[in-house]
């Protein structure tokens, strides 16, 4: 165990949010990961000239908060000195799937024990806190990160630098329909913002130790001042979100062919019988997903030919 978390919870909230709020709603936390040596510049740097090359995407930071996807530059620079010129790149990255390093694991699941037992749990799983996974980003100054939505609930954990996290409530369906999030989950997370919605934001300013609690599917956008930013997404997935998410790609891949489609929930049994066929399927192929030749084909078949954006020219 992390000693961090034998000498006090890592993660804290005012107000006892994380337990009147928490998961229905965003909350400010403050942290004691930053200054951790598995988050400096240096030990990230050694991250990216390790995993796979699939599990980096970057692009240049200067981009709008309602970003074309087609239209987004590029940085021509390999991800290693990505993150060693951060400062000056004008870049922003994201190193997904960070807890397939043992150390990095060790960190994201020490710190999320320590808000289940905040919580009056005594493990990971009591919490409902599964296929926990980590996502580290390094971003240059005065960098967009556009508006979009993610899969997961998510404990957003500031690092270094100063950066702005607006998060906007959908649960009416009013900012994002059930289409765009759909498409937003299985083909480009990017999602259309007018600046119209600016009023209806809950604004975050962070600074090293600071944090926010981001729930399921609440769409967001981030932008960082004028020094590098070093973040960190600790996500999990609870069964319904990992059911949901099922019915949303299932439901893609079959509106892919002409069927039409009800969004989840509005068609129980089918849902079942959807969710049912699916997991079937995926747990047939989930060993070819080891070699990354082979995950680029599946998430070419499963998503369309745009599936692998992030690794134009690799």
């Amino acid at each position: 165990m992390n000693t961090l978390t034998a000498i006090a919870p890592v993660i804290a909230a005012d107000h006892d949010a994380l337990r009147r709020d928490f998961p229905l709603k965003p909350f400010a936390i403050r942290h004691k990961l930053a200054g951790h040596p598995l988050l400096t510049l240096p030990r990230i740097a050694q991250l990216a000239s390790e995993l796979p090359r699939d599990l980096i995407e970057y692009n240049s930071g200067k981009v709008a908060i309602s970003q074309d996807p087609d239209a987004i530059p590029s940085v021509d620079l390999d991800p290693v000195e990505v993150v060693k010129s951060i400062e000056t790149a004008g870049a922003w990255m994201v190193l997904k799937r960070i807890e397939n390093s043992l150390e990095y694991r060790a960190l994201l699941e020490d710190t999320l024990l320590s808000v289940a037992r905040a919580r009056g749990f005594n493990s990971l799983a009591d919490a409902g806190f599964e296929q926990v996974e980590g996502f580290l980003f390094v971003s240059s100054p005065n960098s967009t990160t556009p508006f979009h939505l993610d899969s997961e609930d998510n404990f957003f954990v500031h690092i270094h630098g100063e950066k702005f996290f607006t998060i906007f409530d959908n649960t009416d369906g009013s900012i994002v329909s059930d289409d765009e999030i759909e498409r937003s989950m299985t083909k480009h997370r990017n999602l259309k913002y007018d600046d119209s919605l600016a009023p209806l934001g809950k604004e975050f300013h962070l600074f090293a130790g600071d944090g926010c609690y981001v729930p399921y599917q609440w769409p967001h956008w981030v932008r960082t001042a004028g020094s590098f930013s070093i973040s960190m997404a600790i996500t999990w997935k609870t069964r319904e979100v990992r059911r949901m998410n099922d019915l949303h790609f299932f439901n893609s891949m079959l509106r892919s062919i002409g069927l039409p489609q009800q969004p989840p929930g509005k068609q129980p049994l089918l849902d079942a019988l959807k969710l049912a066929f699916y997991r079937t399927v995926t747990t047939a192929i989930k060993p070819l997903r080891a070699s990354m030749a082979m995950r680029r084909v599946l998430r070419r078949i499963a998503l369309g030919k745009r599936a692998n954006y992030y690794l134009k020219g690799v």
